[in-house]
Protein backbone atom coordinates (compact mmCIF):
# COMPACT_ATOMS: atom_id res chain seq x y z
CA UNK A 1 0.00 0.00 0.00
CA UNK A 2 1.52 3.27 -0.89
CA UNK A 3 2.15 6.00 1.20
CA UNK A 4 -1.01 8.20 -0.96
CA UNK A 5 -2.95 5.47 -0.16
CA UNK A 6 -2.83 5.10 4.00
CA UNK A 7 -6.29 6.17 4.97
CA UNK A 8 -7.05 9.23 6.63
CA UNK A 9 -6.15 9.59 10.78
CA UNK A 10 -8.95 11.63 12.81
CA UNK A 11 -7.81 10.78 15.97
CA UNK A 12 -5.07 9.15 17.93
CA UNK A 13 -5.62 7.65 21.92
CA UNK A 14 -2.94 5.95 23.61
CA UNK A 15 -4.79 3.98 27.03
CA UNK A 16 -4.09 1.85 30.06
CA UNK A 17 -6.17 -0.15 31.42
CA UNK A 18 -5.42 -2.49 34.88
CA UNK A 19 -5.51 -6.09 34.78
CA UNK A 20 -8.14 -7.69 37.42
CA UNK A 21 -4.52 -10.49 37.99
CA UNK A 22 -1.80 -10.78 36.12
CA UNK A 23 -1.41 -12.23 32.83
CA UNK A 24 1.39 -12.47 30.69
CA UNK A 25 3.98 -10.72 32.65
CA UNK A 26 1.51 -7.30 32.79
CA UNK A 27 -0.67 -5.58 35.09
CA UNK A 28 -1.18 -3.32 32.93
CA UNK A 29 -2.43 -3.55 29.33
CA UNK A 30 -1.30 -0.36 26.87
CA UNK A 31 -2.33 0.12 23.30
CA UNK A 32 -3.25 2.74 21.11
CA UNK A 33 -6.81 3.03 19.77
CA UNK A 34 -7.37 4.96 16.10
CA UNK A 35 -10.35 6.28 14.65
CA UNK A 36 -10.20 6.27 9.83
CA UNK A 37 -12.47 6.47 7.62
CA UNK A 38 -14.55 3.37 8.89
CA UNK A 39 -14.58 3.60 12.24
CA UNK A 40 -12.25 2.87 15.29
CA UNK A 41 -9.38 0.49 15.28
CA UNK A 42 -7.07 -0.84 17.89
CA UNK A 43 -2.73 -1.50 17.64
CA UNK A 44 -1.31 -2.87 20.45
CA UNK A 45 1.32 -4.81 19.83
CA UNK A 46 3.38 -6.27 23.02
CA UNK A 47 6.11 -3.80 23.79
CA UNK A 48 9.30 -6.32 23.38
CA UNK A 49 8.06 -6.88 19.87
CA UNK A 50 9.81 -5.07 17.10
CA UNK A 51 8.69 -3.06 14.55
CA UNK A 52 8.91 -5.87 11.85
CA UNK A 53 6.33 -7.89 14.37
CA UNK A 54 4.01 -5.46 15.31
CA UNK A 55 3.65 -4.37 11.50
CA UNK A 56 1.32 -7.16 11.30
CA UNK A 57 -1.00 -5.40 13.90
CA UNK A 58 -1.22 -2.37 12.17
CA UNK A 59 -2.37 -4.39 9.16
CA UNK A 60 -5.48 -5.59 11.29
CA UNK A 61 -6.12 -1.73 12.44
CA UNK A 62 -5.80 -0.88 8.48
CA UNK A 63 -8.30 -3.15 7.43
CA UNK A 64 -10.49 -2.63 10.28
CA UNK A 65 -10.54 1.00 9.71
CA UNK A 66 -10.62 0.82 6.39
CA UNK A 67 -12.90 -2.19 4.20
CA UNK A 68 -13.84 -4.07 7.64
CA UNK A 69 -14.71 -7.66 7.29
CA UNK A 70 -16.21 -10.19 5.59
CA UNK A 71 -20.30 -11.03 6.17
CA UNK A 72 -20.35 -13.76 8.94
CA UNK A 73 -21.07 -17.43 8.95
CA UNK A 74 -22.22 -17.43 12.22
CA UNK A 75 -24.24 -15.20 15.01
CA UNK A 76 -22.35 -16.19 18.17
CA UNK A 77 -19.08 -17.99 18.99
CA UNK A 78 -18.78 -20.26 22.09
CA UNK A 79 -16.22 -19.16 23.98
CA UNK A 80 -13.58 -20.38 26.86
CA UNK A 81 -13.28 -18.86 30.29
CA UNK A 82 -9.45 -18.12 30.67
CA UNK A 83 -7.70 -18.73 33.66
CA UNK A 84 -4.44 -17.05 34.51
CA UNK A 85 -1.63 -18.36 37.07
CA UNK A 86 -3.99 -17.46 40.18
CA UNK A 87 -4.61 -19.17 43.17
CA UNK A 88 -6.86 -22.71 43.25
CA UNK A 89 -9.13 -20.70 44.69
CA UNK A 90 -9.26 -17.99 42.37
CA UNK A 91 -9.62 -20.15 39.27
CA UNK A 92 -12.63 -21.63 41.21
CA UNK A 93 -14.28 -18.69 41.61
CA UNK A 94 -13.47 -16.99 37.65
CA UNK A 95 -14.82 -20.56 36.16
CA UNK A 96 -17.66 -20.89 38.33
CA UNK A 97 -18.98 -17.32 37.43
CA UNK A 98 -17.85 -17.50 34.10
CA UNK A 99 -20.57 -19.58 31.99
CA UNK A 100 -18.14 -21.23 30.15
CA UNK A 101 -18.42 -24.77 29.56
CA UNK A 102 -14.55 -24.49 27.92
CA UNK A 103 -11.63 -23.34 30.41
CA UNK A 104 -8.15 -22.33 29.01
CA UNK A 105 -5.78 -22.40 32.18
CA UNK A 106 -2.21 -20.55 31.94
CA UNK A 107 0.22 -23.04 33.40
CA UNK A 108 4.42 -23.18 33.23
CA UNK A 109 4.43 -19.49 34.98
CA UNK A 110 7.96 -20.31 36.33
CA UNK A 111 10.50 -22.88 36.34
CA UNK A 112 8.73 -24.94 39.27
CA UNK A 113 5.35 -24.17 38.55
CA UNK A 114 4.15 -27.97 38.00
CA UNK A 115 2.61 -28.34 41.78
CA UNK A 116 0.63 -25.36 41.42
CA UNK A 117 -0.66 -26.02 37.82
CA UNK A 118 -2.10 -29.29 39.07
CA UNK A 119 -4.20 -27.68 41.89
CA UNK A 120 -5.27 -25.10 39.40
CA UNK A 121 -6.59 -27.49 37.12
CA UNK A 122 -7.80 -29.62 39.98
CA UNK A 123 -10.14 -26.47 41.34
CA UNK A 124 -11.00 -25.89 37.32
CA UNK A 125 -12.73 -29.53 36.91
CA UNK A 126 -14.39 -28.76 40.12
CA UNK A 127 -15.66 -25.63 38.93
CA UNK A 128 -16.91 -27.56 35.66
CA UNK A 129 -17.85 -30.71 36.16
CA UNK A 130 -17.28 -33.57 34.66
CA UNK A 131 -18.70 -32.40 31.06
CA UNK A 132 -16.58 -29.44 31.14
CA UNK A 133 -13.56 -29.40 28.66
CA UNK A 134 -10.17 -28.08 29.94
CA UNK A 135 -7.36 -26.58 27.69
CA UNK A 136 -3.99 -25.60 29.51
CA UNK A 137 -1.64 -23.27 27.94
CA UNK A 138 2.30 -23.31 28.64
CA UNK A 139 3.44 -20.66 26.07
CA UNK A 140 6.21 -23.03 24.66
CA UNK A 141 8.36 -22.56 27.32
CA UNK A 142 8.77 -26.59 28.10
CA UNK A 143 11.54 -28.60 26.48
CA UNK A 144 10.04 -31.89 25.34
CA UNK A 145 10.65 -34.20 28.19
CA UNK A 146 9.57 -31.54 30.88
CA UNK A 147 6.37 -31.10 28.62
CA UNK A 148 5.76 -34.66 28.51
CA UNK A 149 6.29 -35.20 32.07
CA UNK A 150 3.87 -32.27 32.68
CA UNK A 151 1.28 -33.22 29.90
CA UNK A 152 0.86 -36.60 32.07
CA UNK A 153 0.36 -35.32 34.99
CA UNK A 154 -2.14 -32.68 34.41
CA UNK A 155 -3.91 -34.60 31.95
CA UNK A 156 -4.53 -36.62 35.13
CA UNK A 157 -5.62 -33.91 36.99
CA UNK A 158 -8.06 -32.71 34.82
CA UNK A 159 -9.33 -35.98 34.53
CA UNK A 160 -8.65 -35.54 30.86
CA UNK A 161 -7.24 -32.45 28.52
CA UNK A 162 -9.17 -31.17 25.41
CA UNK A 163 -5.75 -30.38 24.58
CA UNK A 164 -2.51 -28.07 25.56
CA UNK A 165 -1.63 -25.30 23.61
CA UNK A 166 2.36 -24.93 22.39
CA UNK A 167 3.69 -26.92 25.11
CA UNK A 168 7.53 -26.38 23.69
CA UNK A 169 8.51 -23.82 21.18
CA UNK A 170 9.61 -25.62 17.60
CA UNK A 171 7.00 -27.36 15.50
CA UNK A 172 9.81 -30.32 15.62
CA UNK A 173 9.16 -30.14 19.28
CA UNK A 174 5.81 -30.08 19.06
CA UNK A 175 6.13 -32.95 17.04
CA UNK A 176 8.60 -35.25 19.18
CA UNK A 177 5.62 -34.29 22.21
CA UNK A 178 2.40 -35.49 20.23
CA UNK A 179 4.11 -38.80 19.31
CA UNK A 180 4.73 -39.47 23.07
CA UNK A 181 1.65 -38.02 24.79
CA UNK A 182 -2.28 -39.20 24.01
CA UNK A 183 -3.25 -35.86 24.44
CA UNK A 184 -4.29 -33.37 21.54
CA UNK A 185 -1.37 -30.41 20.56
CA UNK A 186 -2.43 -26.99 19.51
CA UNK A 187 0.36 -24.85 17.89
CA UNK A 188 0.11 -20.87 18.64
CA UNK A 189 3.34 -18.91 18.37
CA UNK A 190 4.73 -22.25 15.72
CA UNK A 191 2.19 -20.25 12.91
CA UNK A 192 1.73 -16.45 14.07
CA UNK A 193 5.07 -16.18 15.14
CA UNK A 194 6.71 -17.97 11.81
CA UNK A 195 8.42 -16.02 9.02
CA UNK A 196 5.67 -17.35 6.27
CA UNK A 197 2.52 -18.35 8.32
CA UNK A 198 0.68 -19.51 5.11
CA UNK A 199 3.74 -22.40 4.36
CA UNK A 200 4.22 -23.56 7.71
CA UNK A 201 3.82 -27.13 7.71
CA UNK A 202 1.91 -27.60 10.93
CA UNK A 203 0.05 -30.97 10.22
CA UNK A 204 2.85 -33.40 11.61
CA UNK A 205 3.00 -31.50 14.73
CA UNK A 206 -0.26 -30.53 15.95
CA UNK A 207 -3.85 -31.02 15.85
CA UNK A 208 -5.24 -27.96 16.22
CA UNK A 209 -4.01 -24.66 14.70
CA UNK A 210 -4.53 -21.37 17.31
CA UNK A 211 -4.65 -18.17 15.18
CA UNK A 212 -4.87 -14.58 16.23
CA UNK A 213 -6.01 -12.42 13.29
CA UNK A 214 -4.74 -9.20 14.83
CA UNK A 215 -0.59 -10.62 14.78
CA UNK A 216 -1.70 -12.51 11.57
CA UNK A 217 -2.09 -9.14 9.89
CA UNK A 218 -6.49 -8.66 9.71
CA UNK A 219 -9.27 -11.08 9.44
CA UNK A 220 -8.95 -11.96 5.52
CA UNK A 221 -5.11 -12.96 6.06
CA UNK A 222 -6.06 -15.37 9.06
CA UNK A 223 -8.55 -16.84 7.05
CA UNK A 224 -5.84 -18.01 4.16
CA UNK A 225 -3.40 -19.34 6.83
CA UNK A 226 -6.68 -21.19 8.56
CA UNK A 227 -7.36 -22.70 5.08
CA UNK A 228 -3.63 -23.33 4.60
CA UNK A 229 -3.09 -25.09 7.97
CA UNK A 230 -5.69 -27.58 6.94
CA UNK A 231 -6.57 -28.26 10.91
CA UNK A 232 -9.40 -27.52 13.41
CA UNK A 233 -9.02 -23.97 14.38
CA UNK A 234 -9.20 -22.09 17.71
CA UNK A 235 -9.50 -18.31 17.44
CA UNK A 236 -7.96 -16.10 20.31
CA UNK A 237 -7.35 -13.32 21.46
CA UNK A 238 -4.34 -11.09 21.73
CA UNK A 239 -5.48 -9.43 24.95
CA UNK A 240 -7.59 -6.48 23.02
CA UNK A 241 -10.06 -4.24 24.63
CA UNK A 242 -13.32 -4.26 22.48
CA UNK A 243 -12.17 -2.95 20.01
CA UNK A 244 -9.58 -4.83 18.59
CA UNK A 245 -11.10 -8.05 19.96
CA UNK A 246 -14.29 -7.35 17.88
CA UNK A 247 -11.64 -8.04 14.60
CA UNK A 248 -10.73 -11.85 16.48
CA UNK A 249 -15.26 -12.66 16.70
CA UNK A 250 -15.25 -11.13 12.87
CA UNK A 251 -12.49 -14.06 12.04
CA UNK A 252 -14.56 -16.51 14.36
CA UNK A 253 -17.50 -15.79 12.62
CA UNK A 254 -16.16 -16.32 8.97
CA UNK A 255 -14.44 -19.51 9.29
CA UNK A 256 -16.11 -21.97 7.39
CA UNK A 257 -15.61 -24.77 10.47
CA UNK A 258 -15.51 -23.91 14.03
CA UNK A 259 -15.47 -26.90 16.52
CA UNK A 260 -13.97 -25.63 19.14
CA UNK A 261 -14.73 -23.27 22.04
CA UNK A 262 -12.58 -19.57 21.13
CA UNK A 263 -10.18 -17.93 23.35
CA UNK A 264 -12.46 -14.66 23.23
CA UNK A 265 -13.78 -14.06 26.66
CA UNK A 266 -10.56 -11.78 27.47
CA UNK A 267 -11.58 -8.35 28.24
CA UNK A 268 -13.16 -10.31 31.70
CA UNK A 269 -9.83 -10.04 32.43
CA UNK A 270 -9.59 -6.33 32.67
CA UNK A 271 -10.46 -3.69 35.15
CA UNK A 272 -12.45 -1.54 32.49
CA UNK A 273 -12.80 -1.35 28.90
CA UNK A 274 -13.30 1.42 26.63
CA UNK A 275 -17.16 0.51 25.50
CA UNK A 276 -20.20 0.66 27.33
CA UNK A 277 -21.12 -2.62 25.97
CA UNK A 278 -18.10 -4.35 26.36
CA UNK A 279 -17.69 -7.45 24.65
CA UNK A 280 -18.31 -10.25 27.53
CA UNK A 281 -19.24 -13.67 27.27
CA UNK A 282 -22.99 -14.31 28.54
CA UNK A 283 -23.71 -18.02 28.97
CA UNK A 284 -20.74 -18.98 27.74
CA UNK A 285 -21.19 -17.13 24.02
CA UNK A 286 -19.98 -13.96 22.56
CA UNK A 287 -21.97 -12.02 19.69
CA UNK A 288 -20.23 -11.31 16.07
CA UNK A 289 -20.10 -8.07 15.28
CA UNK A 290 -20.77 -7.12 12.00
CA UNK A 291 -18.69 -3.57 12.44
CA UNK A 292 -16.26 -1.96 14.47
CA UNK A 293 -17.57 -0.93 18.50
CA UNK A 294 -17.14 2.99 19.18
CA UNK A 295 -15.48 3.70 22.42
CA UNK A 296 -16.83 5.79 25.01
CA UNK A 297 -15.44 9.64 25.31
CA UNK A 298 -16.02 9.24 29.19
CA UNK A 299 -13.69 5.58 28.89
CA UNK A 300 -11.00 7.10 26.92
CA UNK A 301 -10.79 9.72 29.26
CA UNK A 302 -11.25 7.31 31.92
CA UNK A 303 -8.42 5.01 30.57
CA UNK A 304 -6.46 7.89 29.06
CA UNK A 305 -3.04 6.66 29.59
CA UNK A 306 -1.18 8.80 33.09
CA UNK A 307 2.12 8.86 31.71
CA UNK A 308 3.13 11.66 29.36
CA UNK A 309 6.13 9.47 28.37
CA UNK A 310 4.35 6.42 28.13
CA UNK A 311 2.11 7.99 25.69
CA UNK A 312 4.66 9.78 23.34
CA UNK A 313 6.27 6.25 23.27
CA UNK A 314 3.32 4.57 22.17
CA UNK A 315 2.43 7.43 19.57
CA UNK A 316 5.93 7.93 18.11
CA UNK A 317 5.93 4.02 17.71
CA UNK A 318 2.56 3.62 16.14
CA UNK A 319 3.14 6.87 13.97
CA UNK A 320 7.00 4.84 13.07
CA UNK A 321 5.21 1.55 11.91
CA UNK A 322 2.59 3.71 9.64
CA UNK A 323 5.34 5.36 8.14
CA UNK A 324 7.07 2.34 7.26
CA UNK A 325 3.66 0.23 6.32
CA UNK A 326 2.89 3.21 3.67
CA UNK A 327 6.43 2.12 1.71
CA UNK A 328 6.10 -1.24 1.92
CA UNK A 329 5.16 -2.82 -2.08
Amino acid sequence: MPVSELPRLDAIHVYAIPMRSKFRGITVREGVLVRGPGGWGEFCPFVEYDDREAAHWLATTIEQITVGWPEPLRDRIPVNCTVPAVTPERAHELVAGSGCRTAKVKVADHPDALAEDLARVEAVRSALGPAGAIRVDANAVWDVDTAIRAIREIDRAADGLEYVEQPCRTLEELAAVRRRVGVPIAADESIRRAEDPLRVAVAGAADIAVLKCTPLGGVRRALDVAAAAGLPCVISSALETSVGLAAQLALAGSLPHLDHACGLGTVTLFEGDLVTDSLRPVDGYLPVPRTSPDPDPALLEKYRHPDPDRTAWWTERFLRIWRAYGTRD
